[in-house]
């Protein structure tokens, strides 16, 4: 966390000073806005959570409830999110408070008494180690709290408007402000009445039962997969000996997938209901919560589960949908118009709850799009910078309900059916790394690059998010994660892998630095004039010896730039590797140096050999708008600050 380059600060970091539209933000939701989001789920509070760093784009985001969510259905935080949770700043405060997933246990009719269940097998959950990140539960309430937080300590200061349904949106093509939307007031003194706001563009991130999605025009397509489940949150008294860990439980009478919860007592357990005859009309709906625990009790034989709590439970049908397109540009209209509208999460795709997805896919929809926003708001993209949101997260919605059919099939059959008895733990294993959220892989794309140096980093795969590996940092000799420095504030990241020449010597890295400084074809070129020379572009660079090897003085100056009112120099940007962990070997990067570009939601979009200046220039180009004076700027640029003078003073 960097802070003081502005002047002392006294306070909490994590505050921003505010700025742009936060500097007197009104508390009434205006008639005119850049962004509104509707519904203030996981997808919906991480793109606020994000646009809330671009000072000068007013945002806000509507939810028909009153207040805060109090207890949210979804609690699977795969290690991607939590990845993601680390750009936001919270990775480490919630995992203090959530339940982690390190192994999952497998339980089947016991040979000698097909009655009883025994446990079969143990699988450790990331055994691949996938990420430095752990899986684990914990309320979707709590996700949203901390996307608030962030989000009101932000430059922009943003909050929910609650209080507000969407009712409908009209979509012009006419003014600055082309999308009218009209909302209702579903609480306060104007509960029952209708207002109309404009805005440049919409997110509909309310649910499966999207009104968004229905203006226009999209419709979830798919299938049934005729089977119930029971599900609750419970507090218990019971015998059975795996009740905090992970369980996938296949009895004679039925499944249970059991998930500890966050806190030492709670857990959910999905109950098996069978079979769902589509003649009844869905009335397995009308399951209560007293034969769920029945049924529970049947699968669970020998063991015994005494109910005492029940927080939530609910019956549904496992259903797979999704929508042939996430924003509102007609397949026939595709390339004539940009998008004004965007769906994301549920409203989009739904599948099973089982396999923890529903809540962490989402988030992701929300990443997307939100910086993509943000970039063509402020002026440094082209609108045709949010065509490619649609186009990305369609294939990732298809692919995990593909995967989740699969899963949720395999949970749901009964132990005879199996071919081979490990079938089912097997599965769990092989497809670790899908689960865990790192089999998206996005294609060849104005921000996406064809694989054509792959060899170059054969650990950073093109398109696939950036795997972190451990570093240490030149000027305070403090061993870290490289990937955990690259926060939620918008900026592409471009690491450096200097070739083998020490620092100062005249090298590849050397020859790059010079280039990407100070030509005209250089991303950096385009930062805005006045704005700090990382504010949209952050460039590291990480020299192959140990960082005692490494003259600081020595690095060039593009590693080091001069940030801030008093243009303090940051020495954060220059690293080394650990000799307990080289960089270079476990991520396959090329001795004779290679350049990695990431997007600002921390995906790969190229890698390069260093002597390639004008391919990296042109890709960047295809990105960055026409050369021209920017409109605004990340917070590290733009955040306010009182003239020097008066810092000094007030830090005395």
């Amino acid at each position: 966390m960097q802070f003081h380059h502005h002047g002392y600060v006294s306070g909490d970091p994590r505050v921003k000073p505010a700025a742009g539209v936060g500097l007197n933000r009104p508390d009434e939701l205006p008639d005119e806005v850049d962004v509104l989001i509707v519904g203030t789920g996981p997808a919906g509070m991480l793109a606020a959570a994000q646009l809330s760093m671009f000072p000068n784009v007013t945002t806000r985001i509507i939810e028909r409830r009153p207040g805060r969510l109090a207890i949210g259905q979804a609690d699977g935080i795969q290690a991607r999110s939590v990845e993601t949770f680390q750009a936001f700043g919270f990775a480490e405060r919630i995992i203090a408070e959530a339940y982690r997933i390190t192994e999952m246990a497998f339980w089947k009719p016991d040979p000698a008494n097909r009655s009883n269940i025994i446990r079969t097998a143990r699988a450790v959950d990331d055994e691949m180690g996938i990420s430095e990140f752990p899986h684990l539960i914990v309320n979707q309430a709590r996700v949203l709290d901390y996307f608030a937080e962030f989000a009101a300590n932000s430059p922009t200061r943003l909050k929910p408007d609650y209080g507000y349904e969407f009712q409908g949106l009209e979509v012009t093509e006419q003014g600055e402000y082309p999308v009218a939307v009209t909302l209702l007031h579903t609480a306060g003194p104007n509960e029952g009445r209708e207002r109309v706001v404009r805005a440049k563009y919409v997110v509909g991130a309310d649910g499966a039962r999207s009104k968004v999605r229905a203006a226009i025009g999209c419709t979830l397509a798919g299938d049934q997969a005729n089977h119930a489940w029971g599900v609750m949150d419970t507090l218990a008294v019971t015998d059975f000996p795996d009740i905090r860990t992970k369980c996938a439980i296949q009895g004679e009478k039925g499944s249970i997938l059991l998930i500890p919860r966050e806190g030492g007592h709670l857990f959910r357990m999905y109950v098996d209901l069978g079979e769902v005859d589509p003649a009844t009309h869905h009335a397995v709906r009308n399951t209560s919560i007293e034969q769920i625990i029945d049924k529970a009790n049947e699968i669970l034989h020998p063991y015994t589960l005494d109910v005492r709590n029940v927080a939530w439970h609910s019956v549904y049908e496992v259903g797979h949908r999704l929508t042939d397109r996430f924003d509102d540009v007609l397949p026939e209209d595709r390339g004539t118009r940009t998008p004004r509208v965007f769906i994301t999460g549920d409203a989009c795709h739904t599948h099973s709850a089982k396999a923890g997805q529903g809540m962490n896919v989402s988030m992701q929809d929300g990443f997307n799009i939100a910086w993509k926003l943000g970039h063509v708001l402020e002026g440094r993209s082209p609108e045709s910078l949010l065509s490619t949101y649609s186009a990305e997260r369609q294939v990732v919605a298809k692919n995990l309900i593909d995967f989740d059919k699969e899963w949720s099939t395999m949970m749901a059959k009964k132990p005879e059916e199996f071919e081979n008895p490990s079938d089912l733990e097997d599965f769990y294993v092989r497809t670790a790394e899908f689960p865990a959220g790192f089999m998206t892989e996005y294609a060849p794309s104005m921000l996406v690059a064809p694989a054509k140096h792959q060899g170059l980093a054969t650990g950073f795969p093109v398109g696939k998010r950036f795997k972190s590996a451990p570093v240490v940092r030149v000027g305070d000799t403090n061993p870290l994660h490289l990937g955990h420095h690259a926060t939620a504030d918008g900026r592409w990241r471009i690491y450096v892998f200097a070739d083998a020449a020490p620092a100062g010597a005249h090298s590849g890295v050397a020859d790059f630095a010079e280039w990407i400084a100070n030509s005209p074809d250089s991303p950096l070129a385009a930062t805005p004039s006045g704005a700090d020379p990382d504010a949209w572009f952050d460039v590291k660079v990480i020299y192959q010896q140990p960082h005692t090897a490494v003259d600081i003085g020595q690095v060039p100056a593009v590693f080091k730039p001069q940030v801030g009112p008093f243009k303090l120099t940051d020495y954060e940007k220059v690293y080394a590797t650990d000799p307990s962990a080289d960089i270079f070997e476990l991520r396959g990067l090329d001795r004779n140096g290679v350049v990695v570009v990431v997007r600002p939601d921390q995906y790969v979009a190229n890698v390069l050999p260093l002597t390639a200046t004008a391919e990296l220039g042109a890709f960047c180009a295809q990105f960055l708008a026409p050369r021209q004076s920017a409109v605004g700027a990340t917070p590290a640029m733009q955040a306010a600050s009182p003239a020097p003078s008066l810092l000094v003073s007030n830090g005395a």
